[in-house]
């Protein structure tokens, strides 16, 4: 396990939104994404020790993927923007399931959201199932959206403190 994990899996498990119901300020910005992107899903994923489990989900059907096939586990290790422009090319993912699958998962970017304490509990991402690359302006569009939705995870970390404090 990495150093400062179990660390992490408190936070987010401090959070209180992993298996909630879906909300409209979360799903409002995914909505956006799609729009702006003009890709097939945006997400706002929250990465536990065996799961990536989505607190928005546009434009795919699942509501959570295991861990070890996850580009949000990925994402979370990284500073800024994780991109991968075509999955089905790439060693780490190719062998994916969502990758093989008819129509897969060709592109993902994804930025890590963190808490108001430090800890990368999840990402907002974006998923299409043709190659693509960002320009600068949708890189900063992406992590615009990403903030908005960090926004509302520490928001949620706020209220949930409160209450327990």
């Amino acid at each position: 396990m990495v150093k400062g994990e179990q660390a992490r899996l408190r936070e987010l498990r401090q959070l209180a939104l992993l298996d909630t119901p879906p909300e409209e300020r979360f799903d409002r910005i995914a909505r956006l994404a799609i729009q702006f992107f003009g890709v097939e899903a945006a997400l706002v994923t929250l990465v536990d020790e065996d799961r990536q489990w989505f607190k928005s989900r546009q434009g795919i059907a699942l509501t959570q993927t295991c861990r070890t096939e996850s580009f949000c586990a990925h994402a979370i290790q990284e500073e800024g923007i994780f991109e991968i422009e075509d999955a089905s090319q790439d060693s780490r993912f190719k062998d994916f399931v969502l990758v093989k699958a008819h129509r897969g998962i060709r592109f993902y970017a994804g930025v890590p959201m963190t808490t108001t304490n430090g800890f990368k509990v999840g990402t907002f991402c974006l998923i299409d199932s043709v190659p693509r690359r960002l320009n600068e302006q949708q890189r900063q569009v992406l992590r615009d959206l990403a903030a908005c939705a960090e926004d509302e995870i520490n928001r949620s970390y706020s209220k949930h403190c409160s209450r327990q404090c």
